[in-house]
Parts: C-alpha cells; structure tokens; sequence
C-alpha cells in the first residue's frame, strides 16, 4: 500500500507533507497560517513565477553557477508549471507572508520535486534538486516577486487593453449611426443647447480611448524588472553578470520586452509603478461608471423617463413587476467599476506602507491589480457585446425634448441679444409654449428663419448664424 505521507525538515523542524504533493513544508506551514480568504493566486501570476525560475535557472546555467542537468531539470519543471500543469499544487492564500515569501517557497519548492522527478528521484528528496540551494539560486523573494507581478501584469494587459479597444470602436459606431439626431443638451440636469446624440456617444469613445492611452503609457513603467536585486539591492549572491542576463532571458522566456530598472534599490523599496497602473485603472472605472450611468439616465422610463435611448432586453428585471427590464448590463458595469476603485485604495495604502529597503506589502499589490484587470476586461467585454451594440435611438423623443427644450434660447443670442433671450425663455417657460412659439408670435423670427438657424449641422458646431439671417 503506497504512502500517503512524506517527512520533510526545514530550519523550524520536521512535519509531514501528503505524499503526493509537489509542494513542501515550507509550504504547508504557510497554508496552516494563512486560513485568511480561500483565495489562490490568479494563473497569469503562477505562470509569471515560474518563467522567473525558468529564467533564473537558464541565466545560472550561462554564467556557470548551476550543472547543467540541474539547469535542465529546474528548466523542464518551470515550463510544466508555467502551461498549468500544477496548479492545484499553490495552495497559499493571497493574504501572507510579507513580500511574498510563502508563494515564492510555493513554487521553489513545486519546481524542486518535478525536477527531482524527472531526474529519477522521489518527491521530498531535495538531494537532487534543493528548492533554496538550486531552484531559488541567485533570487530572493524580494526580487523575484516583484518581478513576477510586473510580467503578470503585462502578460494580462491584453486581456483589458482589447475589449476597451472593441468598446471605444463600438462607441464609435453608434456615434456615426447617431449623427444626424438632434437632441437637448443637458447641463447641471437642466435644459442646455441642442447637441447630436452622435457628438454625445463621440464623447464616450473619447474618453475610452484617452483611458487606453494612460493604460499603455503606465505600462511602459511596468516593464522595468529589478530582478538580480536580491534581498536588499545589492545583488548580493549573484554574478556580475547575472542581472543583464537574466533579465534578457526573461524577456525571451515570456516573449515581452522587459528592461532591467536603473536603480535595484528603488525597483525593491518603492511600489510606485504599481500604484501608478493601478491609478489608471481607477481612471478609467471613475469613466466606465460615468458613462453607464449616462446610459441608464438617457434610456430612463421608458415611459416616465428620458427614454432617447432603448438597451437591449436580455432579461425580466423584476420578481414582482411584470414586463420590468433593468438596465442591468450597465448596473453590472458600475459595480465591477466600484470594485476595482476599492482595489486600487488597497494598492496605494501598500504602496506608502514599505519601509527602509523593502515594501513587503507586494501580496495585496498583486491580487487587487490582477483582479482589477481580469474583473474591467470581463465586464467591458460582456457590456460592448450585450449592451452598447444594440443601443437604439428613439428619434421622435430626441426631437420632442430638442423643440421644447428652454436652451434653444442660447441660440437667439446673436439676433436678440441675452436679456432679451432670456425673456423669451421665461416666457416660454410660463405660458407652456416653445420657444420656437414664442419667438414667431412676437415676431422676432419667421417660420422660415426659424427653421434655417435650427439647422442640425449649424448650431451643434462652430457657424457664422448672424449670416443666416440674411439668407
């Protein structure tokens, strides 16, 4: 009957570890102390680990420091990890060990028993392959996790970057389709100047756009790597070389560009790059929110609303009032909009909370930006696709708020002059009529003139409408 446990020592002691599992004490001893949230580490962020110790073991392998079977192993074992093929095996929480050192013994440790394995030996053995002597050579936890968040952070970037790109695209769209509607405007929630329904959802593009734009440029950041640090900057226990070549193995092991920090002091001590990028994405969720709620304000009622707008119906929005559909799509995208403005709260109390030469608050760093970008691209995806593309435009209620609005006053201005167009307005106001009505039946304008300076082209842009006049 085979095992069902192994023993295994470290410097504390001997526990006992299931036998067939790749991670060790070390690692055991961390998930008995960190029953905290039931939370694991996101897959992009194990993978990012274990191209670090691809890549630490292959520049260790160059510069002489490691025998080659080892190198090979330690290799072999941090690509299987790296394509998924032990997850189950990071049983840490994400709330631990400060910098990170329980997940960074999590997979030192994994990366030590299946290379051990494929050097013929039993799990446990560390005679072969020791997890601290060879896999976690020339590292610390202070440089390695560091920098397997910021390789995390570029390998999930696309997963945010392209769904805000399909979103701003879409926005695009409707703002084209929408060109020709004239509408209110609406400042401070009151009646303003005639805009388009396009120019509004122009607007909106926009701002997704200019979001990416801050998004990248925070990511150029990312990529400085202060791997080769070691434990305090020094880069003590390395070769002279090894920080220039491990970074470049990295950068090929992953296949993004990577460039080695400046300063390997600063790349441990400050978390100013992560707190940079997590900002961005507090940015762009103050707009997401900004514009659902722009949404949901402009398909209002349908009856007792706004209403200008319809979202699409993809489901019965109450258990007690038949034929109710919520805006539910943009109702979801304000929450994970919340959510990811709470975890960027989180990034910057860390980041101000490191001390001397280490900020050891990089665990919380990680799982909240992560969780940022996997939570925004799901939910932008999920919202261009089921919500945006199917926005339809209600002509007729855009046309009804435009005539009775009490803005088109602003646009008797340059006739009239504003006290007297602001008497019109008044008037309007009080007797219940337009102020297309008002401004006839005084005789200020006639029904032809009316109808040229209402032009949608000419007074939602930048005209001459003194000229009209005189046409």
């Amino acid at each position: 009957m085979p095992e069902r446990f192994r023993r295994e020592k470290d410097s504390l002691g001997e526990r006992t570890v299931p036998a067939d599992a790749y991670y060790g004490i070390q690692t055991l001893r961390a998930h008995e102390n960190f029953q905290i949230s039931g939370l694991r580490p996101k897959r992009v962020f194990i993978r990012a680990t274990a191209l670090v110790k691809y890549a630490s073991a292959s520049a260790n392998l160059k510069l002489g420091l490691l025998d080659k079977k080892i190198a090979n192993a330690i290799m072999s074992a941090s690509k299987e990890v790296a394509e998924g093929l032990f997850d189950e095996e990071f049983i840490v929480d994400v709330y631990q060990a400060g910098a990170g050192t329980s997940h960074n013994m999590n997979a030192n440790e994994v990366v030590a028993n299946r290379a051990t394995e494929l050097l013929g030996g039993k799990k446990g053995d560390y005679s072969l392959v020791h997890p601290n002597d060879h896999v976690n050579r020339s590292q610390s936890t202070n440089d390695t996790m560091p920098t397997a968040l910021r390789l995390a952070i570029i390998l999930s970037s696309d997963n945010l970057t392209s769904p805000l790109a399909s979103f701003e695209a879409e926005l695009r769209n409707k703002s084209k389709e929408f060109s020709s509607i004239i509408k209110s405007g609406r400042t401070h929630l009151q009646d303003a100047v005639p805009v388009t329904l396009g120019e509004e959802f122009g607007s909106y593009a926009s701002a997704i756009a200019n979001s990416a734009l801050r998004i990248k440029s925070a990511l150029d950041r990312i990529r400085r790597v202060g791997l080769g640090a070691t434990a305090a900057g020094t880069g003590m226990n390395t070769h002279p070389r090894y920080r220039d070549t491990v970074t470049k193995e990295l950068s090929k092991a992953a296949g993004v560009r990577l460039v080695k920090a400046d300063d390997p002091f600063e790349a441990l001590n400050s978390l100013a790059d992560f707190s940079s990028f997590s900002g961005e994405l507090r940015n762009l969720s103050l707009e997401l929110i900004r514009v659902s709620n722009d949404l949901r304000l402009l398909s209002s009622g349908p009856n007792t609303g706004l209403g200008e707008i319809s979202l699409p119906a993809v489901q019965p929005g109450s258990s007690i009032m038949p034929g109710k559909v919520n805006p539910v799509m943009a109702e979801m995208l304000a929450m994970v909009s919340f959510q990811a403005i709470g975890n960027d709260t989180a990034v910057a109390m860390a980041a101000q909370a490191g001390q001397l030469e280490l900020n050891v608050m990089g665990p919380v760093v990680n799982y909240n930006i992560l969780q940022s970008i996997e939570i925004l691209g799901s939910a932008i995806s999920a919202f261009t696709a089921k919500c945006v593309a199917g926005i339809k435009a209600d002509e007729k209620r855009c046309s009804l708020f435009f005539e009775g609005s009490a803005g088109l006053a602003t646009v008797l201005n340059t006739f009239i002059g504003y006290e007297r167009a602001a008497s019109v307005a008044k008037e309007a106001l009080r007797t219940g009529k337009t102020i297309k009505d008002t401004v006839i039946e005084k005789g200020i304008m006639t029904g032809k003139e009316w109808d040229r300076l209402m032009d949608p082209a000419l007074i939602t842009a930048p005209a001459d409408l003194k000229r009209l006049r005189k046409r």
